[in-house]
């Protein structure tokens, strides 16, 4: 399979970066081709604005949407957002490597989202969810956090993964693609800032690297997320089948 890495962390140097080395090491081991794009290296830019399209539908006010479907019917999508797009439709499987910032992605990742993804383009009002453009495809977050995995979990001081990453996985899910078990690397601190002495992080890190390689390498036999589709929901889009609505 082909895989695109999609990393947003601001030094290439850092765990997040990797942790992106160490995916393309295992996949490549196991005969599959990888591309990355790191966000900030590349100078990608994630705020969506009127001045990256040329052709405007409407030169006084600017309606992101509107703009995005006009680009796509006019054949004048952003150069920068077309490679993305063209990346992503060669990718079996898409990883979005990342630390968690306030309790979610950094800034430049949701750009990224609120960018590539057009309206009109990558979806519909009936190309969404399981008919979605991506359909076929898997995605799968790499997180890392500064807090140790016990600060994690319901009710925890840390907060939640699954509700921390859930607009992400309902994104991708929005999209068409199959989401897969998030990976998450904890108590990944700077040096100076960490709770165990220098020799055991790096040891227990170094194992974390081993571990990310090997969730990835496995990703086409992980068993996706559950989530509800278009023969879940009733005509005005609530939940028909309660199992459902209770993972929601």
């Amino acid at each position: 399979m082909h895989v695109r890495i999609i990393q947003a962390h601001p030094d290439p140097g850092s765990f997040n970066g990797a942790l992106s080395r160490a995916a393309t090491q295992a996949l490549s081991r196991d005969g599959h081709t990888v591309s990355l794009q790191d966000l900030y290296a590349s100078g990608f830019d994630p705020v969506e604005k009127g001045a990256h399209y040329t052709n405007r539908q409407d030169k006084v006010a600017f309606v992101p949407l509107a703009e995005q479907r006009h680009a796509w019917q006019s054949g004048s999508v952003p150069a920068d957002v077309l490679t993305e797009i063209a990346e992503l439709e060669r990718a079996d499987l898409l990883v979005l490597q990342f630390p968690l910032w306030w309790h979610g992605p950094p800034a430049m990742l949701k750009g990224w989202f609120d960018r590539v993804f057009l309206s009109g383009g990558l979806y519909t009002s009936r190309v969404r969810y399981d008919a979605g453009y991506f359909r076929g495809r898997r995605a799968l977050l790499s997180v890392t956090t500064g807090a140790p995995e016990s600060a994690f979990g319901p009710g925890a001081r840390g907060g939640d993964f699954a509700t921390m990453l859930w607009p992400l996985h309902y994104s991708l899910h929005y999209l068409g693609f199959t989401v897969l078990p998030p990976f998450a690397a904890c108590g990944v601190q700077g040096h100076g800032y960490s709770y165990e002495a220098e020799d055991t992080q790096k040891t227990r890190l170094r194992s974390v690297l081993a571990a990310w390689g090997a969730h990835v390498a496995s990703a086409e036999t992980l068993p996706a997320l559950p989530f509800p589709g278009w023969q879940d929901w009733d005509a005005a889009g609530q939940p028909l089948r309660t199992e459902h609505a209770a993972r929601g």
